[in-house]
């Protein structure tokens, strides 16, 4: 089992955004992607714009104050 924090990817109905980065972000998220792959078992890395949404999915739920001001509004 993968120790990293991004597990399997889920699909899901995308909607489309633009967003810029930077060139080291950018380097940074096509190894994770390698290592993603490899851990998980897929034949070939994810995009990063595969990647990014579950990881900002995962930094929100992981959000302990964020939950606690969204149930309080």
């Amino acid at each position: 089992m993968t120790k990293l924090r991004l597990g399997p990817i889920p699909e899901d109905k995308p909607v489309k955004l633009t967003l810029e980065i930077s060139g080291a972000l950018a380097r940074d998220l096509a190894d994770y992607a390698e290592v993603h792959a490899k851990l998980t078992g897929l034949a070939s890395a994810l995009t990063p714009e595969k990647l990014i949404p579950p990881m900002i999915e995962r930094f929100i739920a992981g959000d302990r104050e964020f939950s606690k001001q969204r149930r309080r509004t």
